[in-house]
């Protein structure tokens, strides 16, 4: 063979391993929502993409069956057609043999392999839906070949028992990641980021972390005056009261709302806590609810207002629609007192009842140790140092020192945390 005609074949050779090889890495890496997307909009080929990668066995045997026939076919030719000429130009047949090798073995690797994967990267779904349907054809053509090595290796995994399914099922950590993506890749503007977040966040967090707890309910007995009652409603504005029996937040009778009993009173009409007209039921919650089920039972029950008991049917807290839509929307609609003051820049100021969540995201603490065990910071703090906290207690952790700043007898109310040095 002619050296021009051996250039011509291997030329030949090189287009063709260069279009299996782009096509393999596009259509193995092509996302499937991205497919999916193109599919809706009216790209038929993008369902040809989606069937190969479901049905992968096939195609990953005409890709090795061409490749290693190029490969060998360009060896053979190249070194047969150049050699000659290398020898003469050399005068060396071995070195002759060895430099057409390599010449020939280099010139593959670059134009058949290497940038035509590296273009499929880049580029993976518009590439695949461009060669999947030369590649259908290429499977059609081998079909006999594809027959013997995919059968045999099909054969292979089923006596070691691997399955060779693809799996692309989406795990709330890719959608975190495609939302972080997003917000680097400025799609999504950082409010819409931190809704998004927020909104997951709702199935993970307990209905504990965010309710007002049992020692901040301001509830009414049975038996008291209308005049108590406002002067409460006065002094400690709240749209909901819980009514109880003998002073006991465990016998509940159920709650009045301000409005309509400020109304009443206004109106000079004779009314009391207990009357039917006022007086609506509670719901009650069980504390182990994340706060998508809460939200879930307050739309089932037409409720905005319920009552968190534990396992031992006590009263732990009170919850409002209003505090779970607060941490779904976060920032959005916070207009109330701040739990976290960044006093300078490696400093915060935070109350002592500050859901644990908020103190990992407002640090960039990747996470905090036995977080199970406790819903606040003043839980953890409670937790590390394994014993009642008191006022000067430090704790440091993950670069960060956690000091007691006040307490009021058993209770942590604020906590300076510091960024320290990462020497």
């Amino acid at each position: 063979m002619s050296l021009l005609s051996a250039s011509v074949f291997i030329l030949l050779l090189i287009i063709l391993a260069a279009l299996v090889s782009s096509s393999e890495m596009a259509i193995a890496s092509a996302r499937k929502i991205k497919l999916q997307v193109m599919a809706k909009e009216g790209e038929v080929r993008a369902l040809d993409v989606l069937n190969m990668q479901e049905h992968s066995g096939s195609f990953i045997t005409v890709v090795q069956v061409v490749l290693n026939a190029v490969a060998i076919l360009a060896g053979a030719i190249g070194e047969s057609a150049i050699s000659s000429y290398l020898q003469v130009l050399l005068g060396h047949e071995t070195l002759a043999s060895i430099v057409s090798f390599v010449l020939v073995t280099s010139i593959f690797i670059l134009f058949a392999d290497l940038m035509p994967r590296r273009l499929a990267m880049s580029n993976s779904e518009h590439i695949a839906i461009r060669l999947v349907r030369p590649m259908i054809f290429l499977i059609f053509i081998l079909k006999p070949l594809i027959w013997v090595f995919d059968g045999a290796a099909n054969l292979v995994f089923k006596l070691i028992g691997i399955s060779t399914v693809r799996r692309d099922d989406m795990t709330p950590e890719d959608i975190y990641a495609v939302m972080d993506a997003g917000a680097e890749a400025g799609v999504l503007k950082k409010q819409e980021h931190h809704l998004i977040e927020n909104i997951f966040e709702m199935q993970e967090r307990t209905v504990t972390s965010v309710m007002n707890p049992r020692e901040h309910i301001v509830y009414f007995n049975s038996d008291t005056t209308t005049e108590q009652a406002v002067s409460v409603m006065i002094e400690q504005p709240h749209n909901k009261f819980l009514v109880c029996r003998n002073d006991d937040l465990e016998h509940i009778i159920g709650y009045v709302e301000s409005r309509t009993f400020l109304a009443s009173v206004l109106e000079q009409r004779k009314v009391q806590l207990t009357d039917k007209a006022l007086l609506k039921p509670a719901l009650f919650i069980p504390d182990t609810l994340s706060l998508f089920e809460v939200l879930e039972t307050f739309k089932s029950n037409g409720a905005d207002f319920a009552v968190i008991v534990n396992e031992y049917a006590m009263v732990v807290g009170v919850i409002t629609l209003k505090d779970v839509m607060s941490i779904a929307m976060g920032e959005l609609v916070t207009l109330e007192e701040q739990l976290i003051v960044q006093r300078t820049e490696n400093s915060w100021l935070v109350d002592g009842m500050t859901p644990i969540e908020d103190v990992i995201r407002a640090l960039g603490i990747v996470n905090l140790p036995f977080s199970q065990n406790y819903e606040t910071i003043s839980g953890f703090m409670t937790y590390m140092l394994r014993k009642i906290p008191k006022k000067t207690d430090t704790i440091e952790y993950a670069h960060y020192r956690f000091e007691i700043l006040a307490t009021d007898n058993l209770k942590i109310n604020q906590l300076l945390v510091t960024k320290l040095d990462d020497s």
